[in-house]
């Protein structure tokens, strides 16, 4: 980006998964371990992205472990960055730690973060920037907590999975937003299905149906880049359309228990109903069927409409019964998971994590598992705007579509492209 202001698979599913779960659940027994210490090292922490994704992140942060400080903000929009300064000057204490100094506004705002004294950055832009971003903090040095998703094309996908590659090699621990991970009521579900729980796994289900989300109506000062990333939601290249943005947390899921991402999608969708101007030209329906490489199939659906039958959640189906994957089980033996005592917020619970693993020099990386997650959702994106089937492993290592930006100001022309239609987008 240009400078502006500163500062101001199936015969080795159930291995997978039993290895996957014990370390899932080993990861969220390390803060245990992290308490030992009377005197936490303390882990200074700089945001970047100070929207109410970015806000409360911080906020889950600094709660979930002792010894947590909030050191440096950053956003593109000066505004944005006062309201986080102000929610989190008075509700997290003494964990504020923030000068004017460390306040840095514009497209440089992430660089000036990244150079300052802290230890982990949280990154909470729109997902457009993720990958620049997150391989700008594994070159700085620093732990990364991204949210999802973590790229919105493939050639973003690849990039997240090279830096996070590099992050091994450099000691760095990386979480992602996929807060599902980390919650109890999973780990638990998944490592019985591990154990044959349902036997032979033949089919999967997932929704995130809901109405409308917020917008921004354009205002007439607004350049037509100032507008989109205001209403990122709404745009490819910022957002990866909703199926990305939002769905993947329900994708990930289901290759989770299927030990890995599909290896083709066939999508249907459209835009229907949210065709105003202030959407964007993003779908509102998606309806994906996923091909895993044992040939178990995952229907997949989301869709924001209004005055619409709401779902979010996930079906697992197997040869001796079913299950929702965040707690219950029917089939020979029915088994429901139940909640120990205590707060057991996975928003808290994956920066808890993070942050035993960085303290205890064994650093969690996501990276790879979140992008191929995120790809899951891309190709399915992909395969409803061409209206053709796409390969997973084509995606990861052929196509050339590159929707990253890096090279912005507030004065460019950035006209809004057409809604994508079946049968003429072409497949890139």
């Amino acid at each position: 980006m240009t400078t502006s202001n500163t500062n101001p698979n199936n015969s080795t599913r159930r291995t997978f998964l039993g290895t996957t779960a014990s370390l899932s659940a080993g990861a969220v027994a390390l803060p245990k371990f992290a308490r030992v210490s009377r005197k936490p090292q303390t882990i200074k922490v700089g945001l970047v992205g100070c929207g109410g994704r970015g806000t409360g992140a911080a906020h889950n942060c600094v709660e979930s472990s002792e010894g947590v400080e909030i050191h440096a903000l950053g956003d593109l929009m000066p505004e944005r960055l006062q309201r986080c300064r102000d929610n989190l000057s008075t509700s997290i204490g003494n964990a504020f730690q923030v000068k004017d100094e460390t306040c840095f506004t514009g497209f440089d705002a992430y660089k000036q973060v990244l150079a300052s004294d802290i230890d982990l950055v949280i990154l909470a832009t729109p997902p457009g920037f993720r990958p620049m971003m997150f391989e700008a903090a594994v070159e700085a040095g620093k732990h990364v907590f991204m949210e999802k998703p973590v790229a919105v094309c493939p050639a973003g996908v690849r990039q997240v999975i090279a830096a996070g590659e590099k992050a091994k090699t450099k000691g760095l621990a990386v979480v992602s937003g996929t807060q599902r991970r980390h919650e109890p009521g999973y780990l638990a579900t998944i490592e019985k299905l591990s154990e044959g729980a349902i036997g032979d796994i033949v089919s999967a289900r997932c929704y995130w149906n809901q109405g409308f989300l917020w917008s921004v109506e354009r205002k007439p000062e607004f350049t037509d880049l100032e507008w989109q990333i205001r209403n990122w939601l709404y745009f490819t290249w910022l957002s990866g359309d909703h199926i990305v943005e939002q769905h993947i947390h329900n994708i990930d899921v289901i290759n989770w228990v299927m030990g890995g991402p599909p290896k083709i999608a066939r999508g249907m969708g459209g835009r229907q109903v949210r065709t105003d101007e202030r959407f964007g030209h993003i779908f509102d329906h998606f309806s994906i069927e996923y091909e895993y490489p044992n040939g178990v199939k995952l229907q997949s659906l989301c869709r924001q409409i209004d005055g619409t039958w709401r779902r979010v959640g996930e079906e697992v189906h197997g040869t001796k019964g079913h299950c929702n994957p965040s707690g219950r089980i029917r089939g020979e033996k029915n088994w429901k998971f139940e909640k120990p005592e205590g707060k057991q917020n996975p928003y808290v619970l994956e920066h808890r994590d993070l942050i035993a693993s960085i303290r205890q020099g064994e650093p969690l990386n996501e990276a790879r598992r979140v992008a191929e997650s995120t790809l899951t959702a891309i190709i399915g994106r992909m395969s409803a705007y061409s209206g053709k089937e796409v390969e997973f492993a084509w995606a990861m290592e052929k196509s050339e579509l590159d929707l990253r930006r890096e090279h912005l100001d507030f004065g460019m022309q950035l006209e809004v492209p057409p809604v994508a239609m079946p049968g003429s987008t072409p497949l890139v």
